[in-house]
């Protein structure tokens, strides 16, 4: 008898062998899991990581200087600022050459506007200088004709400008988000009158925190009363937390303004009642009192929501057998009911904080000129100035912010210990 077996290969009803049949149905098991979630992938791209790649794309991108002047850009390669001279001939017609095509095309107005971010004056001289660009002579001289037309171009610090922005790619919207900017002669701080963006980031984190703290302060009584409640009670409770995502959040906002106001409704109960005089009606409205009430007010349903779902699994059991080991009302919470509470706390922060630091509207309505965020300037640099490249070095600064934030929060209280319920 042989000692010898063949070896036997598993096969399907249809022939096939086995491993090979299990390899395919989990190849088509994988693929249909793909498809499934493949709107809410494309969505994600589309509406999440396509804005944020171009707004870290805007924030360094600058070539309109490049592709607007091409041949000036090349002929100054070889001039020095430093020298203390102007630019040669050769520059010069090569800046009649470019000119003359951006006129055309209307473009010679953007460059201006982006340039005038960096030096004032020269989107006025790219305006003067288009208009009278078609009545110089061809056959030069160009050096004496430009100068004619604006003396600025008899400036060095004009050219030195313009070579300093002719690169494709740019610091200078990170270092103005930085109160700094980029010179011919390096880096330098802006004057002390002109710095603001440190100032508007350190103000909207104070700001954040305030306004998470103030509501886990409030929030916190409120989700512990919901969830010792009857479960009949705490539902008819739960739809006044929720009321005021029924009404639009401009709504809400304007409220707050008229309720605020001196001659408002709060001041004058505090007049009525003798609690203040009428001279001392406090001021409540376009200052960071304002912003830090209505936001708090906006806000709070999100740090009421995590806590309870959390508080709602905490079985009370286990404060009734605290205390029936001896502990008082007050030691039984802190050692037994607030520790297992903490990752409804980590939760509701975490959200209140990462969406009040974004906010722009309700610090624009009733913040005034102390109360505003870092987000008012990107909203006005978006739609007024519409110095994009500033306002995407901003958003990209306060994205830094806030990852660096979640970091510190992960390593102090934990990101695992954060929960819904």
């Amino acid at each position: 008898m042989s000692d010898t077996t063949s070896e036997q290969v598993l096969t399907t009803q249809d022939g096939k062998p086995l491993k090979q049949a299990l390899a395919s149905a989990l190849r088509r098991e994988k693929m249909r899991a793909l498809l499934l979630i493949a709107p809410l992938l494309i969505f994600i791209l589309l509406t999440f990581v396509a804005p944020i790649v171009d707004m870290l794309f805007r924030s360094v991108e600058n070539s309109i200087v490049a592709d607007t002047l091409p041949n000036t850009v090349v002929a100054m390669q070889e001039w020095d600022a430093a020298s203390g001279n102007l630019p040669d001939e050769a520059v010069f017609a090569a800046l009649y050459d470019d000119l003359g095509v951006a006129v055309k095309e209307k473009t010679h107005t953007r460059l201006g506007s982006r340039l005038n971010y960096e030096k004032t004056g020269m989107s006025s001289l790219f305006r003067k200088t288009g208009r009278r660009v078609k009545r110089m002579d061809e056959g030069g001289p160009f050096k004496e004709q430009f100068i004619k037309a604006d003396k600025k171009w008899g400036q060095v610090e004009t050219w030195a400008t313009l070579k300093t922005f002719s690169p494709r790619y740019t610091s200078a919207y990170f270092l103005s988000a930085a109160d700094a900017q980029l010179t011919p002669e390096g880096v330098k701080m802006k004057p002390e009158e002109q710095q603001v963006y440190l100032f508007l980031f350190g103000r909207t984190l104070f700001l954040s925190i305030t306004i998470t703290v103030c509501c886990l302060l409030l929030g916190y009584p409120i989700a512990f009363l919901l969830a010792a409640l009857p479960l009949r009670t705490s539902n008819l409770l739960m739809i006044l937390v929720l009321l005021p995502f029924w009404t639009s959040l401009l709504v809400r906002t304007s409220a707050w303004k008229v309720l605020l106001q001196q001659q408002g409704v709060i001041n004058d109960f505090l007049v009525w009642t003798g609690i203040v005089s009428e001279a001392g009606r406090l001021v409540m409205i376009n200052n960071q009192t304002g912003t830090i009430i209505a936001m708090t007010h906006i806000l709070l349903p999100f740090m009421i929501l995590p806590l309870y779902s959390v508080m709602k699994t905490i079985s009370p059991t286990y404060v009734r057998a605290a205390k029936s080991l001896g502990a008082n009302d007050c030691s039984a919470f802190w050692r037994v009911y607030f520790p297992q509470s903490v990752p409804g706390i980590g939760a509701g922060a975490v959200l209140v904080f990462i969406l009040a630091i974004g906010y722009y509207i309700t610090p624009e309505l009733v913040g005034g000129t102390s109360g505003i965020f870092i987000s008012n300037r990107i909203a006005y640099h978006i739609s007024s100035s519409l110095n994009w490249g500033l306002a995407a070095a901003l958003g990209t600064l306060l994205l830094v912010a806030v990852m660096v934030l979640f970091m510190v929060y992960d390593r102090i209280v934990g990101i695992d210990n954060v929960k819904l319920g």
